[in-house]
């Protein structure tokens, strides 16, 4: 597919600012591109490189200034990142168009009702009692178990495993290898110290315009759900306990953990590899960096850092210390000998 800057502009509400004509028909980065291809820029450090790009459009963020030359053609957008998702949305949607029928061979119960325009691929498996919305896309050698519920235009790529009495919303996007339902981690030892385990015969509830990345694991609750809110992102490789409650529009990036019964607010980012103890509440709009460990309830929103995670700006102070320590602690030894 081709388009002129002109076309592009038009669908973005964008201002154009050089030649309206410029053909592209595929992507690059501003570093990278070449002649042909559309590329963004919605970080003012990449500014250096907008004169000396290749690229025949550059989508720019309205707020960057800038008054240098370049041979690109500039389209300025209020926000160029949402803008390229918005353009790459419409490719995508070409290069993997949604999909219609019933592949063979796949089992599908009796009393299920696929609609007309819904895709069930090869080797799949429809349990008995199971609602499918519109549009709905099970990829090939997916499971979906009795009673579950999936809402209009959800997708669930190939080998998804969703477990008996979960609900999934609506326009959500489940990747591949990801599990919904599998038994939550309860166990309790009796009296010989043998472990018992506690059936989990709650359910997983999944609201609408909710992504779960690849192998990211969502465990039963106990007693009732667990429950991912509205417009949530789960990245690869994520765990997520019995009973927790995931507020909406929250980021969880790859291998974050997050032990059982623990309510993580709205808008929070959780950064790779944060552990999160179980029981425990987390305010909205909060931040946590790489590899932190949220061992408390944290109440007030912020940037927080390290394990136990603490006010970033204080951690990163600590951490300039924690490379003097050696030298300190030799220093301290020296003065004792002194004595």
């Amino acid at each position: 597919m081709e388009f002129s800057a002109q076309q592009i502009a038009m669908l973005l509400g964008g201002k154009i600012i050089g030649d309206a004509n410029r053909k592209v028909s595929d992507v690059g980065s501003i570093e990278t591109a070449k002649e042909g291809q559309l590329t963004f820029l919605c970080d003012a450090k990449y500014i250096a490189h907008l004169p000396s790009t290749n690229a025949s459009v550059v989508l720019m963020t309205d707020s960057i200034p800038f008054e240098g030359e370049t041979q690109a053609t500039i389209i300025r957008v209020e926000n160029a990142r949402v803008a390229m998702g918005q353009l790459l949305a419409l490719v995508a949607k070409a290069m993997n168009p949604a999909k219609q029928g019933i592949e063979q061979p796949s089992f599908i119960s009796d009393d299920v009702t696929i609609p007309k325009d819904a895709y069930i691929g090869a080797f799949s498996y429809i349990g008995k009692n199971v609602q499918l919305g519109k549009g709905v896309q099970i990829y090939p050698h997916s499971y979906v178990g009795d009673n579950v519920q999936i809402g209009d235009n959800t997708i669930l790529y190939s080998g998804v495993k969703v477990y008996y009495n979960c609900v999934i919303g609506k326009d959500c996007i489940l990747h591949a290898g990801a599990v919904v339902g599998s038994d939550g981690f309860g166990f309790e030892s009796d009296a010989k110290g043998v472990n018992q385990k506690l059936p989990q015969i709650g359910n997983v509830i999944i609201e609408n315009d909710v992504e779960i990345g690849a192998n990211t694991t969502i465990d039963r609750a106990m007693i009732g759900s667990t429950i991912i809110r509205r417009n949530a992102k789960l990245d690869n490789l994520v765990q997520v306990a019995h009973n927790v409650d995931i507020g909406e529009s929250t980021f969880m990036c790859s291998q974050v953990g997050v032990a059982g019964s623990t309510k993580v607010g709205e808008h929070c980012i959780l950064a790779g590899q944060v552990g999160v103890a179980g029981h425990i509440t987390i305010a909205d709009n909060c931040v946590f960096g790489a590899q932190s460990g949220i061992a408390g309830s944290v109440r007030k929103a912020g940037m927080y850092q390290g394990s136990p995670a603490i006010d970033a700006m204080n951690w990163r102070r600590s951490s300039v210390g924690f490379k003097q320590l050696p030298d300190l602690i030799k220093k301290i030894q020296e003065l004792e000998k002194k004595k």
